[in-house]
């Protein structure tokens, strides 16, 4: 794992986007440190082929994700597709949104490949998983642009200078930030499976899938079609090295129907709990249907249930 640099992979990646931002309807600039910042969302309307790649980057160059044509419902005809052949280190050594940072009135979550160089989290102690490269890039979900002090503290981290590091801004209300949450459908699983004890290193592929929410006018609106979208329409197939017992436990316990929670649409959670995102039960987070396949006895074991109806809810 150790012989994979996924800031590397995921450079590549991002010369490509730089290279055709017109292209992407992106705005890119460097400010007065020289660190890069896309604009994929704030002032620049970006465009959901930009969502792709940019996805792909936040899994550090080691996923595939595509939109494709499905009969989720009367209403939802569209969804994205992930597959991570690294899903572990695809999904929570990069993609997942786990660092932390914030100064004064600016917060954000930062996912993609600087995780790997930063290693602020304990996760990747249990992962085993350390990255080195001269140059990096994180995604922030948000739509102001990050003072001096965040890139700073992003640089010293990594151990990168600050005009190697891209930044990558795409709010929940444009088209990358409402494509790149719904992209974590599979990393979503992943995190479930690591809060529920199972290890690892025993998934070895992964598959998931769920339905693309139409573009909201406002953050709350959008959070709630997007977590939707995979709470109650996400599709996930897990491939284990591992025992039947193993694959069977996992896709009872895996799906988002295991939470207290589930049943009403996430805008309405989040309004019950008077907007504490932590009053939440964490269970929740977590794909609506999953299928585990077991490599040592070739079954496979399914567990949860599509709710069409809540996603429809939500969406429209």
């Amino acid at each position: 794992m150790n012989t994979i640099s996924i800031n590397k992979l995921s450079d590549d990646l991002l010369s490509e986007l730089k290279d055709n931002a017109n292209k992407y309807r992106l705005k890119i600039s460097k400010n007065t440190l020289g660190t890069t910042i896309i604009d994929a969302g704030i002032k620049a309307q970006g465009s959901l082929e930009a969502g792709l790649k940019i996805s792909e980057i936040c899994m550090g160059g080691l996923g595939s994700i595509s939109i494709n044509s499905c009969n989720f419902s009367d209403l939802i005809s569209w969804n994205i597709t992930v597959s991570a052949s690294q899903p572990v280190l695809s999904c929570l050594a990069s993609q997942y949104a786990g660092w932390s940072l914030s100064h004064n009135d600016f917060f954000s979550l930062g996912s993609g490949p600087a995780r790997a160089l930063a290693k602020r989290e304990k996760i990747f102690d249990e992962i085993g998983y350390s990255d080195q490269y001269s140059k990096t890039s994180i995604v922030l979900e948000t739509n102001k642009i990050p003072p001096d002090e965040i890139i700073e503290k992003i640089s010293k981290d990594c151990k990168v200078d600050k005009d190697k590091i891209t930044i990558i801004l795409a709010p929940t209300t444009s088209m990358v930030g409402n494509l790149q949450v719904v992209a974590r459908v599979l990393e979503v699983a992943l995190h479930k499976a690591h809060e529920l004890k199972f290890p690892l290193h025993k998934i070895v592929d992964g598959i998931g899938s769920a339905p693309i929410p139409p573009i909201a006018k406002d953050t709350l609106t959008g959070m709630g079609r997007t977590n939707d979208s995979i709470i109650y329409g996400g599709n996930i197939f897990l491939t284990i090295d591992g025992s039947s017992d193993e694959a069977k436990k996992l896709a009872k316990e895996l799906p988002s129907q295991n939470s207290k929670d589930f049943g009403i649409p996430f805008k309405e959670i989040f309004e019950k709990y008077q907007g504490d995102f932590y009053k939440i039960d964490g269970s929740l987070f977590s794909p609506a249907k999953v299928s585990i396949n077991s490599l040592e006895s070739g079954e496979t074991f399914h567990g949860g249930i599509i709710k069409s109806d809540l996603v429809e809810k939500s969406f429209f």
